[in-house]
């Protein structure tokens, strides 16, 4: 697999990556072992990065995550966690050394390591980006070897802006697919001057942009593709990328002609984020061996006509999401 310099990440990674939300909840129930199994599937074709948090199922997909690691031994594997959501949505309050600590002490103890290799700051409020106690506690948590470096993820391109400025920031992971295009304008510029890694996430729009589900395809209680279609529980842009359902399905047929032969809907969908320059490595999920495998052949696909992919954007997209996030 085509590797990537991740710059203040002092390693290369595979472009192709895994996230593992789908693990822990919200995406219906994953049996341990099939987890397990697609893990070590990812890592056979290639993948080296793993990206989780601590309340993907309450830490289950980090305990994962960390059998995964125990078995696979030194294997070059790399695995980015989040903290921050433990809080509630758009509190402020707590973000401090505190919590800070005790998440990560969670964290390390569900991943069986002692150094974490990239914790995250998982989408807190705005305010919190711009906080320099926020960084110092995070630049406290690198000398005392918690960890090995930080960045955060984050709804709003303002926000990530915001945090590649700050010097010792390593990664922004941010939504970025063919139905989120505004982080081209000027996230992925400013984070590849800066030697900021990027690390795309719901590259598949919920799956949205695997061009399998119509009018009538429903989604389980437990899944968020169900009770977050409106944003009930958490941010909206979470899920199908914050499109209208109804308008993504129309999208997603718009662009079904530019599918190479051969390839799928998703690896067209993947190949497409991997083309844009400045992205380090993309996280899509997957729910069984077959996924994860068919996810990392993504990375062999010849370029995708953009032109056609940003007219489709423009044209039913756009106005959903271009303003808001």
């Amino acid at each position: 697999m085509e590797k990537r310099n991740a710059g203040r990440l002092n390693r290369q990674v595979g472009v192709v990556g895994l996230g593992c939300w789908q693990l822990g909840a919200d995406w219906g129930e994953v049996d341990e072992s099939e987890a397990l199994a697609l893990l070590h599937a990812a890592a056979d074709t290639g993948v080296d990065f793993f990206d989780t948090a601590d309340v993907y199922g309450d830490g289950r997909s980090e305990t994962l995550v960390g059998r995964f690691l125990k078995e696979r031994k030194d294997d070059g594997v790399f695995v980015a966690t989040k903290m921050g959501r433990r809080l509630p949505a758009q509190v402020t309050e707590g973000y401090n050394r505190e919590n800070f600590l005790a998440w990560n002490d969670r964290s390390r103890r569900n991943l069986g390591v002692d150094t974490l290799d990239l914790v995250q700051l998982h989408c807190p409020p705005t305010p919190v980006y711009s906080r320099d106690e926020v960084y110092d506690t995070l630049d406290e948590m690198v000398e005392q070897q918690r960890i090995a470096a930080y960045g955060v993820s984050v709804e709003k391109v303002e926000e990530a802006l915001e945090a590649i400025r700050r010097p010792h920031v390593a990664s922004v992971q941010i939504i970025l697919n063919a139905f989120r295009l505004k982080p081209l304008e000027e996230v992925l510029p400013a984070a590849a001057e800066a030697g900021v890694a990027i690390i795309a996430r719901v590259p598949l729009a919920s799956g949205l942009l695997t061009g399998k589900y119509d009018k009538a395809t429903t989604f389980g209680a437990d899944d968020h593709r169900n009770y977050n279609r409106n944003g009930e529980a958490f941010d909206v842009g979470e899920t199908f990328s914050g499109v209208p359902y109804e308008v993504g399905l129309e999208a997603v047929e718009r662009l079904r002609p530019l599918v190479p032969e051969g390839a799928t809907m998703a690896q067209f969908a993947l190949r497409w984020i991997i083309d844009q320059p400045g992205v380090t490595v993309v996280i899509p999920g997957a729910r069984n061996v077959e996924q994860a495998r068919a996810n990392s052949q993504a990375a062999e696909l010849q370029p995708v006509d953009e032109k056609a992919v940003a007219a489709v954007y423009d044209e039913l997209i756009r106005p959903h999401v271009h303003d808001r996030w």
